[in-house]
C-alpha cells in the first residue's frame, strides 16, 4: 500500500522504492515553493501490474475523500501509461517522471491535463536539494536515476529512462546538508546505483563518489547503499567494504533467482556461481555482514528443481532479509508472453522462500543476543541496529537518535536491547 505523508503544505501518497520516497520530498519542496494548497500528489509504481491496482484504488478513495482537491498523479505508472490515467474522473493532472521534478510543473495552474515526455529522451539528472524527510531517522539521497539493462521481467526503464548519474558535488552538497540538519543515516539510492559514473566527466565508479563522499563529509556517522548489482562492483567499493565503518554491514542484493537458467531466461547478467562468490568475498572483508536480497517466485519456465536452486541460495549465499516477490506477469515484458505454466505454484514457492528466510532471520536474531549495537531511533522506542535489524529498548528516544544498547533478546522478528549510555541527539527542528 501506499504510504500517505501530510508534514505541511500538500497530501502525499507514495507507493514503491525508495527514490519514489525521495522525489516525494523534492515535490513537497517544489508545491509548497509554489503556494499550493489543496492538492493531493499521488506518486505510483508500475514494477507489478498489483502495485499499479492499488493505485488506482487510492486515487479513487482519495476523491471520495478529497472531493474539493485537486489529484495529481505521477511516478512510473503515469510515465509509462499517461492515458489510462488521465481517464480516471478523479486524476486532474497527470505529470511525468521528469516533469515531476521540475519547479516550473508545480507553479500554474495546469494548462493540459498530462504532461509526460519520452522517457528514453533524458539525458540528464539534476541533485535536488531538500531539507528533509517526513520520516526523522534517515535521509535518502537520489545519486543515479534509470536503467540500460532489459530485465524480461521488468518495465521500469521504461518508466525511469536510460542510466544517468549525479555528479559528486551535488551527492556531496545534499548529504552535507541533510548531516546538518541532524540525519545521521543516509541511504544512497536509485534505480541501478552500481551503474553509477560513465555518463559523467571522468567516469567515476560508485566506489570513487562514495569514497569521495566520506571524505567531504566526515560528520556523517551513517551511510547505507541501496539494492546493488553483484556483477558491477568496482575495487574502491570493495575496499570501502573492506576499511570503512561508517558504510554500515548490511547489504541488499538484486539476486532474483538462484538457477542459472532462470537468471538467463530473465535476462540477468550474473550466474549463480557470481552470487555465491560475491557474498563469500565480502564476508571476508567484513565478518559481521548481512546480507538481504529480492528473489522472484515463480517466474515463468522456472520447474520445481530451478526453485529449489534459488531455495538453497539462502544458504548458500547466507542471506537474511529477504524480499519475496511471487511472479506477476506485467504486460510490455518479454516474460509476459513466456509460457505461464507454473502459475499455480507461484504463492506456493514464495511461502517457503519466506519460510526460509524466517528460520536465517530466527538464527542471526539468536546470535545477536549479548552484543552491543548502535540503534538508530525510528519511533518510539523503535530503531535499526548497524545491520539494519529491529530492536525495541523499551525507552523512547527522538527519532534520528543514535542511542548505543546491549541486546538482550528477541521476539516477533525483532531484537529488544537495553540502553548504555546517553544517545546521539538530532538538533531540535525549528
Amino acid at each position: 500500500m501506499g504510504t500517505p505523508a501530510n508534514r505541511d503544505g500538500p497530501e502525499i501518497v507514495t507507493f514503491g522504492c525508495r527514490l519514489n520516497t525521495y522525489e516525494s520530498e523534492v515535490m513537497r519542496t517544489h508545491a509548497r515553493n509554489a503556494g499550493l494548497e489543496n492538492v493531493v500528489i499521488v506518486n505510483t509504481c508500475a514494477v507489478t501490474g498489483e502495485a499499479e491496482r492499488q493505485a488506482r484504488q487510492t486515487i479513487r478513495k482519495l476523491r471520495r475523500d478529497n472531493p474539493d482537491a485537486r489529484i495529481v498523479v505521477t511516478g512510473c505508472a503515469a510515465q509509462i501509461d499517461p492515458a489510462r490515467y488521465a481517464a480516471m474522473p478523479e486524476v486532474d493532472q497527470v505529470l511525468g517522471n521528469q516533469e515531476k521534478l521540475q519547479p516550473e510543473s508545480w507553479g500554474l495552474a495546469p494548462a493540459e491535463k498530462v504532461l509526460v515526455n519520452d522517457i528514453m529522451s533524458v539525458t540528464e539528472t539534476a541533485g535536488h536539494l531538500i531539507g528533509g524527510f517526513e520520516d526523522r531517522a534517515r535521509a535518502f539521497v537520489q545519486v543515479q536515476q534509470g536503467c540500460d539493462h532489459r530485465c524480461t521481467f521488468c518495465i521500469i526503464p521504461f518508466g525511469r529512462g536510460p542510466s544517468r548519474s549525479v555528479p559528486i558535488g551535488a551527492v556531496v552538497e545534499q548529504v552535507r546538508a541533510l548531516t546538518a540538519a541532524g540525519y545521521n543515516e543516509v541511504v544512497l539510492s536509485g534505480v541501478d546505483i552500481t551503474s553509477y559514473g560513465p555518463d559523467l566527466p571522468g567516469t567515476p565508479t560508485l566506489g570513487q563518489m562514495v569514497r569521495r563522499l566520506l571524505a567531504c563529509v566526515p560528520e556523517l556517522p551513517r551511510l547505507r547503499l541501496s539494492s546493488l548489482d553483484c556483477i558491477e562492483m568496482d575495487e574502491d567499493l570493495w575496499r570501502l567494504i573492506a576499511e570503512e565503518p561508517r558504510l554500515m554491514p548490511h547489504l541488499h542484493l538484486s539476486l532474483q533467482a538462484g538457477d542459472d537458467l532462470v537468471l538467463k531466461r530473465m535476462k540477468r547478467r550474473h550466474g549463480r556461481a557470481d552470487a555465491v562468490a560475491f557474498c563469500e568475498r565480502v564476508r571476508s572483508l567484513r565478518p559481521d555482514v548481512v546480507f538481504g536480497a529480492d528473489l522472484i517466485a515463480g517466474f515463468p519456465t522456472e520447474t520445481e528443481a530451478m526453485f529449489r536452486n534459488t531455495l538453497a541460495l539462502v544458504e548458500d549465499c547466507g542471506l537474511t532479509w529477504l524480499h519475496v516477490f511471487p511472479y506477476s506477469a506485467r504486460p510490455g515484458t518479454p516474460a509476459a508472453r513466456m509460457p505461464q505454466d507454473n502459475a499455480p505454484f507461484r504463492k506456493e514457492r514464495a511461502a517457503r522462500l519466506r519460510a526460509a528466510g524466517d528460520a536465517a532471520v530466527a538464527c542471526y536474531l539468536d546470535a545477536c543476543v549479548g552484543r552491543t549495537a548502535m540503534v538508530l531511533i525510528e519511533s518510539g522506542d523503535l530503531g535499526r541496529t548497524e545491520h539494519f535489524a529491529e530492536i525495541r529498548l523499551g525507552t523512547a528516544f527522538p527519532p534520528g537518535a543514535l542511542v548505543p544498547a546491549r541486546i538482550t533478546g528477541h521476539a516477533d522478528g525483532h531484537l529488544t536491547g537495553q540502553p548504555l549510555s546517553p544517545p546521539t541527539m538530532p538538533p531540535v527542528s525549528p
